[in-house]
């Protein structure tokens, strides 16, 4: 028996510290002062002053650029820095640029506000009913408390995924296969409601959270197709009796209207008769009972002669003369 592995919920994302949030800007600056001390350096020697000012010159610039490059930092719009001040927090920077103490201060994670999308999902698990599915969800969800989403949780956004999942699974084991297959609506009111307190104190709201797809085992789904299409089959016989039911009872009614007033039902017979008899060689089977209580022997019988006279009349014209 082979254990397949679960599949883990989905995790990535950009994530910067603060090797990654230095600037082009000031790279630029330390390079642009770099080559400005070196010049500067030459320029003193071709002038043979004393190597004490092109020494200062060096280190003067040189320290100049290489503060810039380590102090100034830039994050996006929609971000915020994670200040440590000897591994203490002291508060939250940006967006746009601002400085830093060098080796004092650390930028540890830096936080995006946007709605984020996390994917997430639960495999063989069982319903309350015990089926097992497999469901594939999507979580929305946004940082309103940076602080407290780097300071309470060491990865939120790991414990967001494991959170969702879990909280799936517990969902799932609460309610019976068609409970989930039809209101996926309330599932996922449910599950945005449980993630949603979860996630609350690391400083994370859920927007909404969407089931996007179901998936039960194919024996189950083949049973289920049989019985709903045995179900349509029950409907259409149900329909098919309550029609023969409306139209025996208007059979009923017509047989009412017909009884005190013979004349319209010898009419009705006659035109049956017409219509039957348009077609030509149609047969019309007639109880014995209806001819004596219709008077419909003559009507019949003339019926008949008239349809083989127009044979034997289209037959005539091909006899030859008769003899003198």
């Amino acid at each position: 028996m082979t254990v397949q592995p679960r599949m883990q919920p989905s995790t990535s994302y950009r994530r910067r510290s603060s090797s990654s949030t230095i600037p082009a800007l000031a790279g630029l600056i330390f390079a642009v002062l770099l080559i400005i001390s070196f010049l500067l350096a030459l320029l003193l020697v071709q002038l043979e002053v004393h190597p004490f000012w092109y020494v200062l010159d060096l280190l003067v610039l040189n320290l100049l650029g290489l503060y810039i490059l380590l102090s100034f930092r830039v994050v996006d719009q929609w971000e915020k820095a994670i200040v440590l001040r000897l591994g203490k927090f002291i508060g939250l920077k940006g967006p746009g640029p601002f400085w830093i103490i060098p080796v004092v201060d650390t930028i540890p994670d830096v936080i995006d506000h946007r709605v984020m999308v996390t994917p997430f999902n639960a495999e063989k698990t069982l319903t309350k009913d015990t089926v097992p599915v497999d469901v594939d969800a999507v979580l929305f969800w946004v940082v309103w408390d940076a602080e407290k989403a780097a300071l309470e949780v060491e990865d939120y956004r790991v414990a967001i995924a494991w959170a969702a999942q879990t909280a799936l699974r517990e969902i799932i084991g609460q309610m019976n296969l068609a409970d989930i297959l039809v209101g996926r609506a309330k599932m996922d009111a449910e599950l945005q409601k449980i993630i949603d307190e979860r996630t609350t104190p690391w400083g994370v709201t859920v927007s909404s959270v969407e089931i996007r797809d179901v998936i039960i085992p194919t024996a189950l789904e083949d049973a289920m197709s049989r019985q709903a299409q045995a179900e349509r089959e029950r409907q259409a016989r149900v329909i098919l009796g309550e029609s023969e039911k409306q139209i025996a009872a208007s059979f009923a009614e017509a047989a009412e209207a017909y009884r005190d007033n013979p004349t319209a039902l010898h009419l009705r017979a006659m035109n049956m008769l017409f219509e039957g008899l348009k077609e030509r060689g149609a047969m019309i089977i007639v109880p014995s009972s209806a001819v004596d209580t219709m008077n419909l022997g003559g009507l019949m019988g003339m019926s008949s002669m008239a349809g083989m006279s127009e044979p034997m009349l289209s037959k005539a014209p091909e006899a030859g003369p008769e003899p003198s």
